[in-house]
């Protein structure tokens, strides 16, 4: 955390680079997006991944970097879904996040003072888009000020 007159700096570029390493990703090529969009994972596709454990880490460390990524919180959270029975086919997703984030690891969240607080919601929900077990999707955004909080 740095802070100025204008406002706060969160980084996790510490964080990233660790996790990099230690998942043996930090010579690997960026990409732009951590999902691409015509991605529909299935319960039943793909053939099962034998360390559920290490998938379940990779997933976890993940979905603590959403404090200062949101824009990974989407991907993290369709990943998550399979945590008791993950497939070769959702590690590629995790390794795609993973990339993604290799591309910039010195970025994160700064919260600006705009001289006032307030607390403004939206959400939105989707029965639809959940193809692997018909649940609805929910998303959620928080803004204290004019910054996004959660």
């Amino acid at each position: 955390m740095t802070r100025s007159k204008k406002g706060i700096l969160l980084s996790q570029r510490k964080y990233k680079f660790d996790l990099l390493l230690k998942v043996e990703m930090l010579r690997c090529g960026s990409i732009d997006t951590p999902m691409d969009e015509n991605t529909r994972l299935l319960s039943d596709h793909g053939q099962l991944f034998e360390d559920i454990g290490r998938y379940m880490r990779m997933v976890e460390k993940l979905n603590y970097l959403t404090v200062t990524k949101p824009n990974i919180t989407f991907a993290i959270s369709v990943v998550s879904h399979f945590l008791s029975a993950s497939r070769t086919t959702h590690l590629e997703v995790v390794i795609r996040i993973l990339r993604y984030l290799k591309k910039d690891l010195r970025i994160g969240l700064f919260y600006s003072d705009h001289g006032h607080t307030r607390v403004a919601g939206f959400s939105d929900t989707d029965w639809a888009g959940c193809l692997f077990d018909r649940r609805l999707t929910t998303e959620y955004c928080v803004f204290l000020g004019e910054n996004l909080v959660s």
